[in-house]
């Protein structure tokens, strides 16, 4: 998604610090929609997003996914994939791109995705 007038301004990831990307142009509109619904649950999950996107305790709030959902694909590479649970249906899911130290948010929004309930 390339930025334009009015748009938020994100800044570059500081050494040791990941970058967090959108996958696609509906995980931008939902991030927007989150950040709208949950501010501070929204900024506290980009925090977590930019330093420890892989915590060594997962919670239930932020852990991997399982089984199928356990990985994805963005451009060709495999990557872990992990959510991060922002309100009681809010999520975000992430692609973990060790390669080049990104985020891709694959998934945010304030209903509970759908790709769960098999």
């Amino acid at each position: 998604m390339t930025p334009a007038r009015g748009d938020r301004a994100a800044p570059p990831a500081p050494g040791g610090q990941w970058e967090v990307r959108f996958a696609d142009a509906a995980a931008a509109k939902g991030w927007e929609n989150l950040c709208q619904q949950a501010p501070e649950n929204t900024y506290r999950a980009w925090l977590a997003l930019r330093t420890d996107p892989r915590p060594v305790v997962e919670t239930p709030r932020h852990h991997r996914l399982k089984g199928s959902l356990a990985h994805g694909t963005y451009r060709g590479r495999t990557c872990e994939q992990w959510q991060i649970e922002v309100t009681g249906a809010g999520r975000i899911w992430y692609l973990l791109d060790t390669a080049r130290d990104t985020c891709w948010l694959t998934y945010a929004g304030t209903a509970h995705p759908r790709a769960t309930d098999r």
